[in-house]
């Protein structure tokens, strides 16, 4: 393979820090044990225990880090050898993170999707030793001869390399002469050691002894939408629903609902997931607010699926036809929004499988099928599927369904409640329906515990929801973030949804319009996925009492909203959500969930934090830095100082740059102190692009 020094748009990988590919010559013991010459542990990208592949999207900026270390004081290299989907190989210097932990990283945006191999190689880097020990001897007078010819003996082995370009030993030769050269001073030695021509000509192609081989690895890369995304979640029956003058309402349809599609999408929404869409079980059908008493005309719950009309593979006859739901399918795509299936594995007592295959659920010992249950709560219009009588049957069946609606046209699948299903399930589906569909995406609505939550992750899940929506205060908020970002990223992505059906929490409820602004733009900014539940823009923040949900819950009746109305009389967020995802747009820094730093403040609810992407990572050819400063207090107004590591984005202590606020437009110069006053009944949020440097 030719040598290829820089990235370019033929290239499937970005990277910083690329080198000439070269095969390497293994020592001969640097496979044949277990601990290599140079030794190396702790390779990421990496899941815990081993047994599952990480994973990455296309065009995510991958930190792939490895702890190496050698006896002594003599000085290594580290580098990561790649190798695409197609074939392709590319090698990258490892940079030492001079944490006192021996640890090395380099970022890598992976461009092709597919399965990625990888390793780690480590090296005595013969130069970077005799530099640093010629460094100390020859300014302290100490064995100058013998450093000198030392260094002389490498330039002559480096020269001798018939890689070496020539204009490289030319250089190489004159220093060598030099160095050997009784007339030159000690002082003129000691400048060709601190000569960054020759430590770039070393840097380039280093001189290796005791090449240690690491293990190979595998990552997964998957489509950018397993990774990036803005979601919107609303129930076709609504859209378009209309009251007639009997009291009665007819239902939406998704002819109907397209009229919605061009709204969506012109807040920059580019996922839209809908509830289930399937028949309605008649038995035990829940009324408004939950109850179990219902009149003439209640729609029920989406979720308490199957009817006489047909199952999970079978739309509501009130919503339309197959062929109305394709023509919505496609006419979401042409507005460049994907549209997101949720699978609810359970059923009505009126599903046609409680008749066909009643093994597939719990009988008790009277007889009667269990009904879903999370004590206190009881789901008398659902039954839950029993996976162990007939863990065959069950999974040829949701196999089946799933093709079914990939037919349609549907490649991303929200899934209801994943933990409570057996988790070797979702690794047989996932895998198996990635195998033919490598597109599909699956989200968890894993509201569970950490370890289930992340068991799911790891199994296949390319997202997850998360107790974002719990996570409310700065301390809160900068420990979350910071793991979501540093500890879990290898195979956990966080769909940051800001509500639910299911979910309006306190700080919604009581923090009035300020509280959706805060939780937008951290939910916006803070993850390259977040979701946004219709009636989030209308501030619709009234609970059912006693409860964390909306009071006239959408579950369980029509909802009538004036969208237009609504933002005409400057009653809607929809504006705000529109700036947010143009940022995200035009920002792909972004785009990333890696890249998250906190930063300080002196106020206890100024939650500070910058996301910022190197020019040779990103698509455009130029770095990208946003700084987040966020009053997560929404009753109050907050003055404070913000204490940034301007480090993080190239920028030395004490410079000045510009930053322009993507809110409000505003510009201002800033440095690595700055005053902000941010007040939560006007503008609680700066999201400030670093615009220049001085």
């Amino acid at each position: 393979m030719a040598d290829t020094t820089t990235p370019s748009p033929e290239l499937p990988w970005r990277s910083a820090a690329p080198i000439p590919v070269r095969p390497v010559k293994p020592t001969a013991t640097s496979r044949s044990v277990v601990t290599p010459r140079i030794p190396m542990a702790e390779p990421h990208p990496s899941v815990p225990g081993g047994r599952f592949r990480p994973s990455a999207y296309v065009g995510e900026a991958v930190p792939f880090t490895v702890t190496a270390f050698r006896e002594g004081h003599d000085r290594i290299g580290v580098n990561l050898r790649l190798f695409s989907p197609s074939g392709d190989e590319s090698l990258h210097r490892l940079s030492p993170l001079n944490d006192g932990f021996d640890r090395w990283s380099v970022l890598v945006a992976p461009l092709e999707q597919g399965v990625w191999r990888f390793r780690f190689e480590a090296y005595a880097d013969d130069f970077a030793t005799w530099e640093h020990a010629a460094e100390i001897k020859i300014a302290a007078g100490i064995d100058t001869a013998l450093m000198r010819e030392m260094g002389a003996q490498l330039l002559d082995r480096a020269r001798g390399e018939k890689k070496r370009p020539g204009t490289d030993k030319d250089v190489l030769y004159e220093a060598a002469r030099a160095l050997r050269d009784t007339d030159t001073h000690d002082d003129v030695a000691l400048q060709i050691v601190r000569d960054p021509g020759i430590a770039e000509i070393f840097a380039a192609r280093p001189l290796m002894g005791l090449v240690s081989i690491g293990r190979d690895a595998e990552v997964l890369v998957e489509r950018e939408r397993a990774g990036v995304g803005a979601w919107y979640e609303f129930f076709p029956r609504s859209e378009g629903a209309t009251r007639v003058a009997d009291g009665s309402v007819v239902s939406g349809t998704f002819r109907t609902a397209i009229d919605r599609l061009p709204g969506v999408a012109a807040m920059g929404f580019d996922v839209l997931y809908l509830p289930p869409i399937h028949p309605i079980g008649q038995t035990n059908r829940k009324g408004p607010n939950n109850t179990l008493v219902t009149e003439p005309g209640d729609p029920g719950s989406p979720w308490a699926i199957g009817g006489a009309a047909g199952g999970h593979d079978t739309v509501h006859p009130d919503l339309g036809t197959l062929d109305d739901f394709r023509a919505f399918v496609s006419a979401a795509r042409e507005n460049g929004v994907e549209v997101a299936l949720d699978l609810a594995l359970q059923a009505s007592p009126d599903h046609p499988w409680v008749t066909a295959h009643p093994e597939w659920f719990t009988t008790l010992p009277d007889g009667s099928i269990a009904f879903a249950e999370n004590p206190p709560k009881k789901y008398q219009d659902i039954y839950p599927v029993n996976f162990d009588n007939d863990p065959e049957g069950i999974r040829a069946e949701v196999l089946r369904i799933i093709r079914h609606w990939i037919a349609q046209g549907v490649t991303i699948f929200r899934v209801d409640n994943p933990h409570t299903k057996p988790l070797q399930f979702w690794e047989w589906l996932i895998a198996t329906v990635s195998a033919d569909e490598p597109d599909a995406v699956f989200l968890a609505e894993a509201f569970t515990r950490p370890a289930p939550l992340q068991g799911l992750a790891m199994a296949g899940f390319q997202q997850s929801y998360t107790y974002f929506t719990w996570r409310n205060t700065k301390q809160e908020l900068e420990e979350f973030l910071s793991g979501l970002a540093h500890e879990t990223a290898d195979f956990l992505r966080p769909n940051l949804f800001v509500n639910t059906p299911d979910i309006l929490t306190e700080y919604l409820q009581f923090g009035g319009r300020p509280a959706y602004k805060i939780r937008a733009a951290i939910a916006a900014t803070a993850a390259p996925t977040y979701g946004v539940y219709a009636g989030y823009e209308l501030f619709e923040n009234v609970a059912r009492p006693g409860s964390e949900e909306n009071i006239d819950n959408e579950k369980y009746e029509y909802k009538f909203r004036d969208w237009e109305g609504a933002e005409a009389a400057g009653d809607s967020l929809a504006p705000y959500l529109r700036m947010l995802n143009a940022a995200r747009r035009a920002h792909p820094a972004l785009r990333q969930l890696r890249n998250l730093s906190v930063h300080w403040s002196d106020d206890d609810s100024i939650l500070v934090y910058s996301k910022h992407l190197d020019a040779a990572l990103s698509p455009t050819g130029h770095s990208d830095t946003i700084i987040v400063v966020a009053n997560v207090d929404p009753h109050s107004a907050r003055e404070s100082t913000v204490h940034l590591d301007t480090t993080v984005w190239g920028v030395e202590p004490g410079t000045s740059y510009d930053v322009e606020d993507l809110v409000t437009g505003q510009v201002w110069t800033w440095a690595d102190h700055n005053f902000v006053r941010l007040d939560a009944f006007a503008e609680p949020v700066h999201i400030l692009h670093v615009k220049e440097n001085r």
